[in-house]
């Protein structure tokens, strides 16, 4: 890190360097690691990708992309000042996602493993009971206030209320979440993601385990050509990838 040194003092002891203000790496290996683990957690399988080379990969197209930050634009929101914290990183590429998800098709067709499971498997199962209750208890006539008052429903009682709700995962991934609320009684379900590879795989995946009915297409949300209309929309991750693009803070 640059540092800024200060002037010599009356003992003729060398000062330390002050850290200066810290330069914006937006693919250094810290900034990977924190972005790449507040996202997801890897599965116990872990993974066969040159790891280095999907980060010089991306690294390399941001820095040709020439725009680390959204240069201005007429886009307004509801923030009266720009965000200036908002930074761009190879998690918002596509060519990023592109490079991951084929090295998780080689190790799914290779050894069966399913690759990542975003936030882990306990968090999975978490969102899903709970989204089961929500919608139960929306059918129901009931409109939870909190989220704390989503309240458990029995299997009997709650699965008739299940079939009507036309689920859309945006950014699917491995499919892993729409397999997860299948089990639960959900039958009508979609997953999109922009990346090909990741939708070659959620289909692999939800023939293997199961879960023929489970439709994915390859789609990109910010220009979608859908035109089903859904009464659930979930979501893991990929507003974060959107607002990481570098014209991040337009786009999302």
């Amino acid at each position: 890190m640059a540092g800024i040194r200060l002037p010599p003092e009356d003992s003729e002891l060398p000062q330390p360097a002050r850290p200066g203000p810290a330069s914006v790496d937006l693919v250094s290996d810290d900034d990977r690691s924190v972005a790449a683990d507040s996202w997801s957690i890897k599965s116990e399988y872990g993974s066969t990708l040159d790891d280095d080379q999907r980060h010089a990969d991306a690294a390399e197209a941001l820095l040709t992309s020439g725009n680390f930050r959204a240069a201005a634009s007429d886009y307004s929101s509801d923030k009266e000042e720009p965000d200036a914290d908002g930074v761009s990183s190879m998690l918002g590429l596509q060519s990023y996602w592109d490079s991951a998800y084929a090295d998780e098709l080689t190790n799914f067709r290779e050894h069966g493993h399913v690759g990542e499971v975003w936030f882990g498997s306990d968090v999975m199962d978490v969102v899903v009971t709970w989204t089961r209750n929500l919608c139960i208890q929306i059918a129901q006539g009931h409109l939870p206030t909190d989220a704390d008052d989503v309240k458990y429903e029995s299997g009997e009682d709650g699965d008739k209320h299940l079939c009507g709700w036309s689920v859309l995962d945006i950014g699917t991934g491995n499919g892993l979440l729409l397999q997860e609320l299948a089990k639960l009684g959900f039958s009508d379900l979609t997953g999109v993601d922009y990346s090909e590879g990741a939708v070659d795989l959620a289909r692999n995946l939800a023939d293997r385990d199961g879960y023929p009915n489970i439709k994915f297409l390859v789609d990109d949300i910010l220009e979608t050509k859908l035109d089903q209309q859904f009464k659930l929309v979930m979501d893991k991750g990929t507003l974060d990838a959107i607002g990481l693009h570098p014209d991040g803070n337009v786009k999302r």
